[in-house]
């Protein structure tokens, strides 16, 4: 690979769009030669070559005569897409994106179980040799195609079914996502209330707290079973049982939210993270001072990092790093790739991909400061282990840490602050899933992103629908279809998912030119950006369709061995079947969408696979020019004898030079 600022220097004497080098190509089946000047400022592109706008044509030896303007009309102009209103605000999406639930509830509880400080050792590993370099694939693959998730395997047409997928796991997220979000407005609601309804001064807790002989619940959890879930009601899976009408008030009130938020696209989503992706570090960094102050907080630091050599033997610690790492960075799911196809042209992706990784696993880590160290006080005030009050993802966030807030002075703006918190979390993370949905729908309409109107008919029907479907997981048995698709919509589907869109891209698309790609876009990178793609493609062609590989093989081997349950319920074999069912129905469409690709060419069989791995004409199409908006011209396609794209300039002023054939 030459020198970045080479690269750049050669690409800026090239024509953006050109692909091929011919001085001519020759129509089939017309006997009509266009010429390719490239002294021309104003090329018109046909099927992938760039020529310029002369055109000889055989009518006559001796006489030529000008060739009158073409009647056709011009083809409607593509609607406009938005872009950022700055670089800010990308970042802090991204950012807010990925910083989510699962940065408090999951990883310090993964961090302790799994030999803790030991923990970071396979965590780093994993983000340095999978979750870093999927995470700039989606970006570059996102940002230089300027498209969605479907749209933009356009570059590669028999993947297709990876950006399908894609949208498929990130309905299942957003469909049970938002449910937490309602649970988390329940919690802010009933922390207006003094004292706390969980806690052991309110009325009604009192017998439970005095009772410590005969005591098989604390308070948080009676009021997370009985008052929120309702979980003791229902028998199982097969119970749903009524909906819970509280829950489906906070859940209406949650998707009203991500409605007007959403309601403008990235221009109004754009500004929203301004205030949600930065106050839950000011909420963080609240919490940790406060539970420095508290007695019993080193002992909950100290068990929260207390390293453990003997875990990194164990491939389960392994497994959890890298399903952390898939978690908190949202990769597969298509709301990377969404949100970094509204970028310019010329953003620095690997700059980005820098800031928020390491911003998000750094965020991770110090969110479990703020955890453990009131967790350490509330072990301290029991006279019980750390161990045994600390819990992870709803056990955590809805049980242990507001009974611990629960046990401070002022536990009110405790308690509102912390769920304000983890409201802001959810909402951001839930930008990006529904982006990558609305995005992937409006490239395949684009229409819908061209009238308001039915942009908003659009946005309305889709989070009415989600509510509607999201009812099932606030009965009285909601709890149960909660978990089932929250442990198999992220699972093996997403891995399979990740491994076709890494293997397709540096084998099918080529590593070389998707490098050459992401220099394209950032020529005024510092040479070290060079050095780092060097170790960007040796993990995209080697070490991350490997560890995929090995995470993938361990999930299916635990996935047999193992009983999915909640609590103390065992899920039935047709529960697991029905999980089962939905990861692979997500990574299946790559397999059908590729059948559809090769079935759509011509010749045999081998012919059709590599008709099919060829980028489309309309690749790189809308980054020509880019840096300069001025000079950016649409191509439109018009049909004729032979394909020709003409741009906006052949329809308003078309003057056919007379030239004599040779």
């Amino acid at each position: 690979m030459k020198p970045l600022s080479e690269q750049c220097s050669e690409h800026q004497k090239k024509s953006a769009g050109e692909m091929q080098s011919e001085e001519t190509r020759t129509a089939p089946g017309n006997g009509v030669t266009v010429s390719t000047d490239p002294t021309r400022e104003n090329p018109a592109q046909q099927n992938g070559v760039v020529s310029s706008h002369d055109v000889i044509s055989p009518v006559s030896q001796t006489r030529t005569e000008p060739q009158p303007p073409s009647s056709a009309p011009a083809p409607p102009a593509q609607p406009p897409r938005d872009q950022w209103g700055g670089k800010y605000e990308f970042l802090l999406s991204c950012i807010g994106y990925c910083v989510g639930l699962g940065n408090v509830w999951r990883f310090p509880y993964l961090c302790y179980r799994n030999g803790g400080g030991v923990f970071l050792i396979p965590y780093f590993i994993m983000l340095f040799f999978t979750g870093m370099p999927l995470f700039l694939m989606e970006l570059s693959l996102g940002q230089y195609g300027a498209a969605g998730p479907i749209t933009v395997w356009k570059c590669c047409p028999l993947l297709k079914g990876i950006g399908i997928g894609m949208l498929c796991v990130s309905i299942l997220v957003c469909l049970y996502y938002n449910v937490i979000i309602a649970w988390t407005f329940y919690y802010l609601g009933s922390s207006f209330q003094s004292p706390l309804p969980w806690s052991c001064d309110a009325l009604h807790n009192i017998p439970l707290c005095r009772n410590k002989t005969n005591v098989t619940q604390s308070p948080s959890e009676v009021f997370w079973n009985e008052k929120v879930l309702g979980v003791v009601y229902s028998k199982g899976l097969h119970d749903p049982g009524p909906v819970r009408w509280p829950l489906a008030l906070c859940l209406l009130a949650a998707w009203v939210v991500i409605f007007l938020c959403m309601l403008k696209g990235i221009r109004s989503s754009g500004k929203v993270v301004y205030v949600t992706a930065t106050f839950p570090y000011f909420v963080l960094l609240v919490l940790i001072i406060r539970g420095a102050t508290l007695e019993g907080s080193l002992n909950g630091v100290a068990f929260y990092l207390t390293p453990n050599w003997a875990h990194l033997a164990n491939a389960q610690v392994w497994n959890d790093a890298a399903s952390q790492i898939f978690y908190s960075l949202g990769i597969g799911v298509g709301g990377l790739l969404s949100m970094a196809s509204y970028n310019k042209f010329d953003n620095n992706v690997i700059r980005d991909t820098l800031i928020i990784t390491i911003g998000n696993c750094g965020t991770s880590f110090f969110a479990g400061f703020a955890i453990f160290s009131i967790l350490g006080h509330m072990a301290w005030r029991k006279g019980v282990p750390v161990g045994q009050v600390a819990d992870s993802g709803p056990g955590l966030a809805f049980v242990a840490y507001p009974e611990a807030l629960a046990l401070l002075p002022g536990s009110v703006f405790w308690s509102i602050l912390f769920f304000l918190m983890l409201f802001m979390l959810g909402v951001d993370t839930l930008f990006g899933n529904m982006e990558g949905i609305c995005t992937a729908v409006m490239d395949e309409f684009p229409q819908l992103r061209s009238n308001l109107k039915h942009k908003t008919l659009f946005l309305a029907l889709l989070c009415f629908a989600f509510y509607l479907m999201g009812l099932l997981l606030i009965t009285d048995g909601g709890i149960y279809w909660f978990t089932l698709i929250d442990s198999f919509s992220t699972s093996f589907g997403l891995i399979i998912i990740t491994l076709f869109m890494c293997i397709g891209i540096s084998f099918f698309y080529g590593v070389n030119q998707f490098c050459q790609d992401i220099v394209d876009m950032i020529c005024h990178c510092p040479p070290w950006c060079t050095k780092l793609l060097f170790y960007f493609k040796a993990c995209w062609v080697v070490f991350t369709p490997f560890l995929l590989t090995f995470i993938l093989t361990y999930i299916f081997i635990e996935m047999y061995r193992t009983s999915l349950h909640y609590g103390t319920y065992v899920y039935p074999t047709w529960g697991k079947a029905l999980g089962v069912c939905m990861g692979a129905f997500c990574c299946l469409q790559i397999l059908i969408w590729a059948i559809v690709a090769v079935s759509k060419e011509s010749g045999t069989l081998r012919d059709r696979f590599q008709k099919s791995i060829r980028p489309l004409n309309s690749w790189r199409v809308n980054n020509i020019n880019t840096t300069t908006q001025d000079q950016h011209v649409e191509p439109q396609r018009v049909d004729g004898p032979f394909t020709v794209n003409l741009t906006e300039a052949d329809f308003t002023s078309m003057n056919w030079e007379a030239i004599s054939e040779a």
